[in-house]
């Protein structure tokens, strides 16, 4: 996700996006709103569908929701300080972490142990 590369303090200058720690700040927060508080809920909302279908799947749902939580608290947490480096830095971690998580291990999880009915109600990675 371009959004957690942005943070990065290591990611190379893209272009357009915001390059100082108030504009990468106020980015991450803007695009949290505007796009990321929504998927996380919708993303809530089709597990939710699924609990109990797989032990693994339950306890990989919960990770997910509480790293939701704790996501949703460190962008909402930008509108309030100045940030360093390494705080950006941590949340574009953070963040590619919990996506690659959910691509890696949630989402195979699910079309290994959901019936094809199942599978039909919602769309993996939206």
């Amino acid at each position: 996700m371009l959004l957690a590369q942005v943070l990065k303090k290591d990611a190379p200058a893209f272009n357009g996006m915001p390059s100082t720690l108030p504009d990468k700040a106020a980015f991450a927060l803007k695009m949290y709103t505007l796009n990321l508080q929504g998927h996380f809920a919708k993303e809530e909302a089709m597990l939710a569908s699924i609990k109990n279908i797989h032990a693994s799947i339950d306890t990989l749902t919960e990770e997910i929701c509480n790293e939701h939580q704790q996501l949703s608290n460190a962008f909402l947490a930008l509108d309030k300080t100045d940030h360093t480096v390494e705080e950006l830095d941590a949340l574009g971690n953070a963040l590619d972490d919990h996506i690659r998580k959910e691509e890696r291990i949630l989402f195979p999880l699910i079309q290994e142990h959901c019936s094809e009915e199942v599978l039909a109600t919602f769309q993996l990675g939206e």
